[in-house]
């Protein structure tokens, strides 16, 4: 399990949840899940991308949370959600199976909520598309900074000519098994470079930085394989439900060919949003602009139930 070393202070720490729970998915894996906000609000459902955690989310639970019942949850292997014991414990089937876990143990019959996935999170929600689980409770989806295949051949994280040299090279360099390290300001310059616009305030690389440098080495290594062959073309074309895109012109992880692609496949698509200079860490980079399209989501899609009814969290384990 991961060291939690996220920032504890500032914008960027994550506020308590009023409750802590565990989801339990298909094959046993325990998911470590947190609701913020009142009973009875509209729902939103957060999954975090590769090599983060609930805490990359803390800006939209802060603001959301005020009116809104905010489910974020631990993907397996990150943050306090335990690691996979085996090879099979990584694959877009298993995060299909640990979202829908995650909205059994958080909504109740008939709620529906808006989701939003940030890179690897996106991909949780097209791999899961095609779920019933899934699309009963989708009232919408917001897909930020992601791709649904061809990650590393696309990917410009390494200042190359395309081809097979830079695909080779950057494979190699996405899946490392290198430890990270302490978060020193070399590591914030390099994760600077790779990940975020080059506009990003310290305190922003700062939170990132801490973020992904807790993610264990093996999780960080077991996913990557998953993201280097993955393959979802077919899972957004499931995705009938609203669904938003958005991007940053500076992602060099999942450059903007991503979202136009995505956006150009949606059976739905509500709109494709370019944020100029901003790179991989939307949610972070740019978290008014995430959470306002969130709110908007919401509001279109969601009929307030906060005034005619009120909508019990279905129960789950204790954590």
């Amino acid at each position: 399990m991961s060291r939690l070393t996220h920032v504890v202070s500032g914008p960027y720490a994550p506020p308590a949840p009023a409750r802590e729970l565990t989801a339990v998915s298909a094959d046993g894996a325990r998911l470590h899940v947190e609701t913020h906000g009142p009973d009875g609000a509209p729902a939103v459902v957060l999954a975090h991308g590769w090599t983060c955690s609930t805490a990359f989310w803390a800006r939209q639970v802060r603001d959301l949370a005020a009116d809104h019942r905010v489910v974020v949850y631990d993907q397996r292997g990150h943050g306090r959600s335990p690691a996979p014991t085996g090879p099979d414990g990584y694959s877009t089937r298993a995060l299909a199976d640990d979202l829908v876990a995650v909205l059994d143990a958080t909504l109740a019959a008939g709620e529906k909520a808006v989701l939003a996935g940030h890179s690897m999170g996106g991909m949780t929600l097209m791999a899961a598309a095609g779920r019933e689980g899934f699309r009963a409770r989708a009232a919408a989806v917001l897909l930020c900074s992601t791709g649904s295949s061809r990650l590393v051949a696309e990917s410009l994280v390494l200042p190359l000519r395309a081809g097979a040299l830079r695909t080779r090279l950057t494979r190699s360099v996405l899946g490392s098994r290198a430890p990270l390290g302490p978060v020193t300001p070399l590591a914030k310059r390099i994760l600077r470079y790779g990940t975020m616009g080059p506009g990003s305030s310290p305190d922003k690389v700062e939170a990132c930085a801490r973020i992904v440098h807790a993610c264990p080495r093996a999780v960080r290594y077991g996913w990557s394989h998953v993201l280097d062959a993955l393959e979802l073309d077919g899972g957004v074309r499931e995705l009938v439900m609203p669904t938003a895109v958005l991007a940053g012109t500076a992602d060099r992880l999942t450059p903007p060919v991503h979202a136009r692609g995505i956006a150009a496949a949606l059976p739905h698509c509500v709109g494709l949003t370019e944020l100029t200079g901003i790179g991989h860490m939307t949610p972070v980079e740019a978290p008014d602009a995430v959470g306002a399209l969130i709110r908007e989501l919401v509001s279109t899609y969601i009929q307030d139930t906060q005034d005619t009814q009120d909508i019990p969290a279905k129960g789950a384990a204790s954590a």
